[in-house]
């Protein structure tokens, strides 16, 4: 069963106001002035990654393949858009029958980018393209956040699994993406049955703190919950005293339990304690499972200790301090005229403070050095020289409006560790520096 095709509470019918208002009326004055129909290029990319962040993760690509199918103006929409005068009646004929027919191409989602990477690109009409910037911002920022996140802590955390459970600390939509976001990163499970029935992402959790504060006594409470689950169940073992918990909680399952789980204290010298004690019980092949407000610093502090698996939850939601990408959607090349074989100019904007751009459609390729490893990112437009013609990075997502390239989330999440790995080791240092690749502009080519 396709999960993501059963219309499922955590998606909208209609992705359509997910939108700012001056894109509607920039498309009303486009409209009236005649350049609505101008065959455009539009460009997603960064100027700069997070202080500190070595690459960013492309993620949300699916949910942006989703989000522009959606994008409909149904009769609602229009009556609310017309009951607040947020455009004239030409506007909304033309919005009630909008469907984006143009081509998008991007980077496959799970890739790395870094500053200028044109993550995505957008073809169309002015009149259609303009309408999606928002969404597509919101969706890729959110996410890619959430995964370059995910990302550092996966590389951080080795082959040690992890947990997604942050669903209790962010909007609870929200928390499905990025428990889809974490996934792409490397996380292995999540604690948001929304995620799992949504996704298809594996699901895991057995109790909190209130189970065991519910009953009369902490053996109480494990007897219940092995009863109930068998002796495979992860007991959380901090609730009162640590040692005494786990003693009991070997008592009650015996050496068979599957797993304790730690959620608070000095986790580096609780666990050793703990690994210890199992042992000394007869319990070897029992887990120890690490949650309380970790991030990917916590996780690399971690490396030493008998843990076997770490719970995040609200330093992967917000981004691990970074929430946003900020990714943004500009301009970079239009048609001189309405003419669909009037040929494209490259634009871009030229200001002080920083927010320059680019001109011109462009290609990506990841150039390699002698040993197979990435050295460089570089963009250009026009012809790609033949020597990187073989590494291009851009693939097409949806062409003539249909959506080309939906591809299984396992999928995704694949290329983004054989992308990682392809990275120079300095990529997965958590000290602070340098994007790990250096941006290169090649020259521009006859027929730029």
């Amino acid at each position: 069963m396709n999960t993501a095709d059963l219309g499922l509470p955590v998606d909208v019918p209609s992705t359509a106001l997910f939108t700012d208002q001056y894109e509607l009326t920039m498309l009303q004055a486009a409209l009236k002035a005649g350049t609505a129909e101008r065959r455009s290029v539009f460009e997603v990319f960064t100027r700069r990654l997070p202080e500190g962040r070595r690459y960013g993760v492309v993620a949300g690509t699916g949910r942006v393949l989703d989000a522009v199918e959606n994008f409909r103006f149904d009769a609602d929409v229009l009556g609310f858009l017309r009951e607040r005068s947020i455009v004239d009646e030409e506007t909304l004929d033309r919005l009630a029958g909008y469907r984006f027919s143009g081509d998008v191409w991007g980077y496959p989602e799970g890739e790395v980018y870094f500053p200028g990477s044109p993550v995505m690109r957008v073809e169309g009409s002015f009149a259609e393209c303009v309408l999606l910037e928002t969404v597509i911002l919101s969706i890729l920022n959110h996410d890619s956040a959430i995964a370059a996140a995910a990302s550092r802590m996966s590389s951080a955390a080795g082959d040690r699994p992890l947990i997604e459970m942050g669903a209790r600390r962010t909007h609870e939509l929200a928390a499905v993406a990025a428990s889809r976001a974490a996934y792409v990163g490397g996380f292995a499970t999540t604690s948001d049955l929304a995620a799992g029935f949504r996704y298809g992402i594996p699901t895991v959790g057995t109790s909190a703190h209130a189970f065991t504060l519910l009953h009369d006594s902490e053996r109480d409470a494990f007897r219940a919950q092995v009863d109930s689950l068998g002796r495979g169940t992860t007991l959380l073992v901090d609730t009162y005293d640590v040692a005494e918990a786990v003693r009991t909680a070997v008592e009650v399952a015996g050496p068979e339990l599957g797993a304790v789980r730690i959620d608070s204290g000095d986790l580096l010298l609780v666990a050793h304690r703990v690994r210890q004690q199992l042992d000394e019980l007869g319990a070897a092949d029992t887990r120890i499972i690490v949650t309380s407000d970790l991030d990917e610093y916590a996780i690399a502090s971690l490396a030493a200790a008998p843990v076997d698996a770490y719970g995040v939850g609200t330093q992967l939601v917000t981004g691990s301090g970074h929430p946003t990408c900020s990714m943004v959607y500009k301009l970079v090349a239009r048609a001189e005229s309405a003419d669909p074989k009037a040929p494209l100019v490259p634009v871009a904007k030229k200001s002080s403070g920083g927010k320059t751009s680019v001109g011109g459609r462009k290609w990506a390729a990841r150039r390699l050095d002698a040993d197979g490893v990435a050295e460089a990112e570089v963009l250009g437009t026009g012809p790609v020289p033949a020597e990187l013609a073989d590494r291009q990075l851009l693939v097409e997502l949806v062409k003539g409006g249909t959506v080309v390239a939906r591809e299984p989330l396992d999928v995704v999440r694949d290329r983004h560790a054989a992308a990682r790995a392809n990275l120079p080791l300095s990529a997965t240092q958590l000290s602070r520096g340098e994007p790990v690749l250096p941006t290169e502009y090649a020259p521009a080519r006859s027929g730029s």
